[in-house]
């Protein structure tokens, strides 16, 4: 340990057996499935005094943890999209404040409970409020879900948690600038600054950023390298009109969340904003106090089954009121299951201001490993867990969830072939159907702007996922001679198969593989045959073109 020290007196050997140990853990991270953030928050624990004390530039690993979470507030702004809200409905709007609000109320009094003062209950109440939206996006993305109807609606209430954040945040940085000025005049010049700093982030919007990042985006590396300058500087202005340096770099990725641009430049900065957050999460473990921590694990455990269990609970009856399947409730209300990086970064602000102490501090980031990491595997095998315990949910669930009926229509009596998945592969077996009138087809997608979409085209779709079982008790099956799954997800695939099998279905079944390990995963199960799109197209196209021209001119291939 002591060779370890001496390499650290150096700022790069510091930096350099930081980042060794960052991939290390990493990759054990991975391993364990577990996202960055718990294993960053361990690292900074490893590397700080507590353990192997390497960090000795302080100021260092502070400025580039307080440009990571700009960069952090910068890309949340540039994905915020209101349309997503706003495509599904109400309910986003509703689950989100309903769940912020019940949360941080009952959070609130189990502090109390716990023996915490007001000022400290409320402080954690809001920290258990917020759940990670990058995490949630990460696994729904991986599992292929973030179109599916529990996905937008789960994305939708997290960006309403992401706008209360922002708005508590903005609260809290208005309190932590007061000194002896009064309260009002305080609020007073607040509001005035805010103002002021919106109408020019709204005219940058509207009459420079366009013709910049048009400009600029001619070099992909001058485009993200405008953006940061932007993030950064649009923090420091935020700074300096009274507000938190987050506040700016959240307007300044509001301001180029229209732009055509937008995607690529998050892309590129989504490495940095990691890279960057590691160092938030060093910072944050090397200012923890293990004695302090050890001594708060019965409330954190308490805090942590509230979290875990209370806030999904929260969002299945919210749901079930609104008229939404217990399915969908379930697997939305299980995005919540976690707190976020927002919670470590809100209560690092209310230290800073004097409101809580380091035990505080200690206890939401104990609670914070504990939920992120036990959530990831609640939402990786969320289907499974569905399935287990889906007869005690009926009473979260309306006799008649008629939301979801928006998603379907009335199924006539037969078809010949059914299709799960309308996207590209899907899209164009319908449309070679279409032309056929004499063969009648249902199609089924989880995507409810794809339901809406084909409906507007006049063909027969319903709303559904390809593993949810009572989808194939609603498809009448009888004299069905075919059924065709473009989903290229090799569990939901092996579900169909099972769901097939428990109604007795006889005909053709075509599945869709993702790769040539699915193919062998897949083909015991009972399928006809595996689709493989990419070796289709691939003979498809030496059929059609490449054997024509050999046979056209056997020279055409030689050389000269």
């Amino acid at each position: 340990m002591s060779w370890i020290s001496l390499l650290s007196e150096n700022p790069f050997y510091e930096f350099a057996i930081i980042l060794f140990f960052a991939a290390l853990l990493g990759g054990l991270g991975q391993i364990l499935k577990q996202p960055l953030i718990v294993m960053f928050i361990a690292l900074g624990i490893l590397v700080g005094p507590a353990v192997l004390d390497v960090v000795k530039s302080k100021d260092n690993i502070h400025l580039l943890s307080e440009i990571g979470i700009a960069i952090l507030l910068f890309i949340v702004g540039l994905k915020l999209d209101l349309r997503i809200i706003k495509s599904v409905g109400r309910i986003a709007l509703l689950t989100g404040l309903g769940q912020v609000l019940f949360t941080s109320l009952i959070g609130y009094f189990i502090g109390i409970g716990l023996g915490f003062s007001s000022l400290h209950s409320f402080y954690i109440a809001v920290a258990l409020t917020f759940s990670s939206t990058i995490i949630i996006v990460k696994l729904l993305t991986d599992k292929k879900e973030i179109d599916s109807l529990h996905g937008q609606i789960a994305i939708g209430f997290l960006i309403v948690q992401d706008i209360v954040v922002i708005l508590v945040m903005i609260v809290l940085s208005t309190i932590g600038k007061q000194q002896d000025t009064h309260i009002m005049q305080e609020i007073i010049t607040t509001a005035v600054s805010g103002l002021i700093l919106i109408i020019l982030t709204i005219i940058m919007m509207r009459y420079v950023l366009p013709k910049i990042s048009f400009f600029l985006a001619k070099s992909i590396e001058m485009l993200t390298l405008f953006a940061v300058a932007w993030a950064v500087t649009l923090a420091m202005a935020g700074d300096l009109m009274g507000f938190s340096r987050e506040v700016g770099a959240f307007l300044a990725g509001v301001s180029l969340a229209s732009s055509q641009f937008k995607d690529v430049i998050s892309s590129r900065m989504a490495s940095l904003r990691d890279f960057l957050l590691l160092f938030f999460f060093v910072n944050l473990g090397i200012n923890l106090n293990l004695n302090v921590i050890g001594q708060q694990v019965p409330e954190a455990l308490i805090f942590s089954v509230f979290v875990l269990v209370g806030n999904p609970l929260i969002v299945l009856i919210i749901m079930g009121i609104m008229g939404y399947r217990k399915r969908t409730s379930f697997l939305a209300g299980l995005t919540v299951a976690q707190i976020s990086e927002f919670s470590l970064i809100f209560v690092g602000l209310g230290l800073a201001v004097g409101h809580i102490n380091d035990e505080i501090v200690g206890l939401i980031t104990l609670v914070g490993l504990i939920t992120i990491g036990l959530s990831t595997y609640l939402i990786l095998y969320s289907h499974q867990i569905y399935d287990f315990i889906s007869p005690a949910l009926k009473i979260f669930q309306r006799k008649i969830p008629y939301r979801e009926l928006n998603y379907k229509l009335e199924i006539p009596s037969n078809f010949d072939i059914i299709i799960f998945g309308l996207g590209r592969f899907g899209g164009n077996i319908a449309d070679m159907l279409d032309h056929n009138p004499e063969i009648s087809y249902l199609a089924v997608d989880f995507d409810p702007e794809i339901v809406k979409q084909n409906k507007e085209k006049g063909r027969t779709i319903i709303y559904g996922e390809l593993d949810d079982p009572e989808i194939i008790e609603q498809i009448p099956l009888e004299k069905t001679k075919c059924i065709i799954s473009t989903v290229r997800d090799s569990d939901a695939s092996m579900k169909l198969i099972r769901s097939l099998k428990r109604n007795n279905y006889k005909g053709k079944i075509y599945l869709t593989a993702l790769n040539e390990k699915d193919i062998e995963m897949m083909t015991p199960c009972g399928a006809d045959e595996i689709l493989f799109p990419q070796q289709m197209a691939a003979t498809n196209f030496y059929n059609s073109v490449i054997v024509n021209l050999i046979d056209k001119d056997d020279s055409v291939f030689k050389c000269g």
